[in-house]
């Protein structure tokens, strides 16, 4: 009967301090999945209340509605796309934690393993984040405000008769 013959505590002391800087990594991308998480329960919000406001509008304000309603919608899909892919990412990087124990307890060769894992949790967190901003650039569609509410000329004579 063969027993495993296990790495020295050495060993795994510089296994752990290899596995630091990943999990640094798990906890950034932690908070970026609270972010956006929040921005898409701000987003579920929006909808619901403009969904009430739905059927009661007409003309011009009903077709404001829509717009919104539609653009809310693709943020919807924008930042579940942002979780799945972030999550994704946070995945790869628990896998290479694993694999970095695993190398070091079983001694088998998984080092080019654990470079695919760092590369593929890198590229989802980059498609994640693209997603995210692309998602924060249709925020802000729905954020302008419409030009009549600015009241520029009347303001740029307030500001200018202070001077005269």
């Amino acid at each position: 009967m063969t027993h495993l013959q296990l790495p020295a505590i050495s060993s795994i002391a510089q296994t752990i301090q290899l596995a630091i800087a990943p999990v640094f990594l798990l906890a950034g991308i932690g908070a970026i999945l609270n972010v956006v998480a929040s921005r898409l329960a701000r987003v579920v919000d929006r909808s619901r209340s403009l969904s009430d406001l739905y059927p009661t509008t007409e003309g011009a304000e009903h077709t404001r509605i829509v717009w919104e309603l539609r653009l809310l919608d693709r943020r919807m899909g924008y930042a579940n796309a942002a979780i799945a892919l972030c999550v994704a990412s946070a995945v790869m990087v628990c896998l290479l934690v694993a694999l970095l124990f695993v190398t070091q307890i079983v001694g088998l060769p998984y080092r080019a393993a654990v470079a695919v894992c760092f590369i593929l949790a890198m590229l989802l967190l980059i498609a994640g984040l693209l997603t995210f901003l692309y998602e924060t650039r249709l925020a802000l569609r729905a954020i302008r405000v419409r030009e009549e509410m600015l009241e520029r000329e009347e303001a740029s004579r307030r500001w200018l008769g202070r001077w005269s």
